[in-house]
């Protein structure tokens, strides 16, 4: 039940995933189709009969385009919740329609809840794969601008789950560079967030390069090579790294990979300087592990014992203080 007319720019990607519904339909019995709702793409909706096609108000039925979204969305949301990945992905076909709502607001946010639902649905649809979640992604990253960022890393993250490491650096290269609207604080966290899983992405490339590293002979013709590389990465680490964890927030993975490079270079007041910042300055949240990163560097530059002990009690009283309820759960 897609209703055109209004905003022809979303219309190629109505069409499109016209296509990818097509690919996620199952086999649909005869006893469903006389109770369900037949959409022009030959779709079915079971139970959508009374709910979804007409609305009955006062003994009357008559169709209600807010109520008809309203109750897709509903229905898409009870499946998710069940793990019935077929029938959200139905209902989710007629929910599409939200992008043609007369409600400006609406509209707005309909490509976010699209994108969210849309993404949980084909991450685990027995019959989708990487090249139809890539397809949705790009077409949803198309429509909804204002989320482009959002969907791009979580696009990478998906990627990365499927091992697909280059294919991720590459789509998180793309969005770094992307202009689009004012610059906020919370675009500029999504900046430094992307660039940060970036430099995760170089550290692993600079782990490998180390291991490599590690099994020349400084005399190898090869070891000079290598170890430029192995630096040339590091830096490119550091740079994207850098600006996110000095944002308050919990970053322990970032954090961790940093001081490694740090102290293999060397720099090891670096390295205590960002530990020591992570673990005791008051902007950032509790965190019982930064206290741990700490203590395990001090034991490995033969700190005092009483330091080491004075920096667990520390990390025993943030996980106390993590753990305390507070007002707004009481």
């Amino acid at each position: 039940m897609l209703m055109g007319g209004r905003s022809s720019n979303f219309k190629p990607f109505v069409i499109g995933m016209s296509d990818f519904s097509e690919e996620l339909k199952g086999p649909v019995t005869d006893d469903e189709v006389e109770t369900s709702v037949l959409t022009g793409a030959g779709m079915h909706f079971p139970w959508l009969q009374t709910y979804v096609e007409t609305v009955a108000i006062g003994g009357k039925r008559k169709k209600d385009f807010a109520q008809t979204t309203s109750a897709c969305l509903s229905f898409v949301q009870e499946a998710l919740l069940k793990h019935q990945w077929q029938q959200a992905a139905e209902y989710m076909y007629s929910y599409f329609q939200t992008l043609e709502d007369s409600d400006s607001y609406k509209r707005q946010a309909a490509p976010e809840i699209i994108w969210k639902l849309g993404s949980e649905i084909l991450f685990y649809h027995p019959k989708s794969n990487v090249e139809t979640f890539n397809t949705f992604a790009d077409r949803m990253k198309n429509i909804g601008v204002m989320n482009y960022l959002k969907i791009s890393l979580q696009h990478a993250l998906y990627l990365l789950h499927h091992g697909m490491l280059e294919d991720a650096k590459r789509n998180l290269s793309e969005a770094e560079t992307w202009r689009h609207g004012e610059n906020t604080s919370s675009r500029g966290i999504l900046i430094n967030l992307i660039q940060a899983y970036k430099g995760l992405l170089q550290y692993y490339t600079w782990s490998k390069k180390k291991m490599e590293l590690s099994k020349l002979d400084k005399d190898d013709y090869a070891y000079n090579a290598v170890a430029q590389d192995v630096f040339n990465h590091s830096w490119k680490t550091s740079a994207n790294i850098s600006a996110l964890i000095k944002i308050p927030g919990v970053w322990d993975p970032f954090v961790k990979s940093y001081v490694e490079m740090l102290e293999f270079y060397g720099d090891r007041d670096g390295a205590q300087e960002v530990l020591t910042n992570y673990a005791y300055d008051e902007k950032f949240p509790s965190n019982p592990n930064a206290h741990i990163y700490l203590y395990n560097f001090l034991k490995r530059q033969k700190a005092p014992r009483s330091k080491m002990i004075s920096v667990l009690k520390m990390g025993s009283s943030s996980c106390r203080k993590a753990r305390a309820p507070t007002d707004s759960t009481l």
